[in-house]
């Protein structure tokens, strides 16, 4: 049966929903080697790229028919453990990626693998990430932008300067995410602590939750997430405002339709 013509839950094709799963795996196992010294060996990258396409495409390892990658792949890991330290971890990530990419040791994957090497670098030089990221975000937003900064090295000689460019730009841009999914973490638990004095009932919990996430809420939205008729909703709406928990706003001087937001 063709997996690609019938997906799973959501619309998700089980190939795609298998991989995200095992990105989540993968990450995970990089996450172990936070700041440690030991070195990147074939095997650390084997485990990577088997981890990553363990149930999916490509996961069946078949060498390359070159004669010439396993002496690539001994030099890459050298190049890689005498550079980790001594030069920026960044561009040694960056660079990396790229190579890894380019000796293409791997049937299917090597894509894949070659993100989380470079994460796996940042993980062991000391950047905690705290699991929540992942390079492929960025590039899935734009994988023309992605394809084109990988080829600007074969078609510039090897010169990695756009390459390098783009990649630095990518963990800028997910640093920034990182940062301010950080801030709302704090923020939301700040909130729900200082709530936990309120007195509120399980479906103004529920609320209260809800307006964390998505900032405003109606009487509607309120029925629907707490199973309640509108007079329960109108109740306990007002007793969350009488709390000084939410406040009343009106969507537009032309719409009075009323709507709810934390204070």
């Amino acid at each position: 049966m063709d997996n690609k013509k019938y997906p799973s839950r959501a619309g998700i094709r089980r190939d795609d929903e298998k991989e995200l799963l095992n990105y989540k795996k993968a990450m995970d196992f990089i996450s172990k080697y936070l700041g440690k010294d030991d070195p990147v060996s074939e095997g650390l990258v084997r485990e990577l790229h088997k981890i990553i396409v363990r149930g999916v495409r490509g996961s069946i390892y078949t060498p390359p028919a070159p004669f010439d990658v396993p002496f690539l792949m001994r030099e890459f890991v050298e190049w890689i453990n005498r550079n980790i330290r001594e030069a920026s971890p960044v561009l040694t990530a960056g660079i990396a990626q790229f190579q890894f990419v380019h000796i293409h040791p791997f049937v299917d994957g090597n894509g894949r693998t070659a993100r989380l090497l470079s994460t796996l670098i940042l993980y062991k030089t000391g950047y905690d990430f705290k699991r929540l990221f992942t390079i492929s975000e960025y590039y899935d937003r734009d994988r023309p932008a992605y394809y084109k900064a990988i080829q600007s090295v074969r078609n510039k000689q090897m010169d990695m300067t756009t390459w390098l460019e783009y990649f630095v730009n990518g963990l800028r841009s997910q640093m920034k995410e990182i940062q301010e999914k950080g801030k709302g973490i704090i923020k939301n638990d700040a909130a729900l602590q200082k709530l936990k004095q309120k007195d509120l009932n399980e479906r103004q919990r529920k609320a209260v939750k809800f307006l964390l996430q998505n900032g405003k809420m109606t009487v509607s939205d309120y029925q629907a997430l707490s199973f309640c008729i509108r007079r329960t909703a109108q109740r306990d709406l007002k007793d969350l405002v009488r709390k000084n928990v939410i406040k009343v706003m009106a969507s537009s001087p032309t719409n009075p339709t009323k709507y709810y937001v934390l204070l």
